[in-house]
């Protein structure tokens, strides 16, 4: 009898030990469920909710459902929403169905259209392909275009390639050149090429250089590479230097030997130096090998 009462008591202290932690366990628990209903979650347990969260669940759900219709989800219920907020779908949807009509992409349903929206869309289409057939896309139906527009678009692309061939780029047909776009476009080339050779570029080719544009070429080539010999580039090419300047050059790095040998700073060769110049070489200078 007293391991009975004894036992008794012992499970009442352990049921009051746990106590605090169911306590604070099932609110939590509930504030979780009640996010996973506001939420739409599977796991709602509807039976948890209080009255009051019921109806703030019931508002989600309908909000989440007017969203879900407006952006045009599988997922929308229409009869759901109230008569006001199926007037605005409608809107909303016509509009949707117009700008995707009037842009070209799908889902498009023309039979939602009005005349005068058919006859913009329409128009709409007809200015979209004459762009697609001037500009060369795949896009081109040249069978929707109107002689009219078959002449515009001929003629576009005709200047697209005058101007292509001009400029180098795109693909230039020389043989729908006309004999005056011809002579333009050879000039254009000869420039071209001109100022590619005169600037290092790689595309240059030297063969087409008239006599003029080839001693420009060689001016500059010897200017770049004097340039890159007083620098220290690697790109020096002592060999191409002219006899002013190789002299010129010699002078200067001769300047700066003797200006490091003097003061201790830089690279300092002391065999390269005069005789009068080594002796204003100070001691302490003398004794750094180059």
């Amino acid at each position: 009898m007293n391991f009975s009462l004894a036992k008794s008591v012992w499970l009442r202290m352990g049921c009051l030990s746990l106590w605090p932690i169911l306590a604070f366990a099932q609110p939590s628990d509930l504030a979780q469920n009640l996010a996973n209903c506001k939420n739409g979650d599977h796991s709602c347990d509807r039976s948890k909710l209080s009255a009051s969260q019921s109806d703030d669940v019931a508002l989600a759900d309908h909000l989440r459902n007017t969203a879900n219709c407006r952006n045009g989800y599988h997922t929308c219920d229409h009869s759901m929403l109230t008569d006001r907020e199926a007037v605005a779908l409608a809107i909303a949807d016509h509009k949707r169905n117009v700008s995707s009509c009037n842009d070209g992409i799908e889902p498009c349903d023309r039979s939602k259209l009005t005349p005068s929206e058919a006859r913009e869309v329409t128009a709409t289409e007809r200015q979209r392909n004459m762009y697609d057939c001037k500009s060369g896309f795949d896009d081109c139906d040249r069978s929707k275009l109107t002689e009219s527009d078959a002449r515009a678009v001929d003629e576009a692309k005709r200047q697209i390639n005058v101007s292509d061939c001009e400029n180098g780029a795109g693909i230039c047909d020389h043989a729908a050149l006309t004999p005056a776009e011809s002579r333009a476009v050879n000039t254009a080339e000869s420039q071209r090429n001109a100022e590619n050779c005169e600037n290092g570029w790689g595309d240059c080719d030297r063969s087409k250089l008239s006599p003029f544009s080839a001693r420009q070429t060689s001016n500059a080539e010897q200017q770049r590479n004097n340039s890159a010999c007083t620098d220290g580039e690697e790109t020096c090419d002592y060999s191409k230097l002219t006899a002013p300047q190789a002299k010129t050059l010699a002078d200067a790095e001769h300047k700066r030997n003797y200006e490091a040998c003097l003061h201790g700073h830089g690279y300092c060769d002391l065999t390269r130096l005069t005789a009068v110049e080594a002796k204003t070489i100070p001691a302490e200078h003398k004794a750094v090998t180059p």
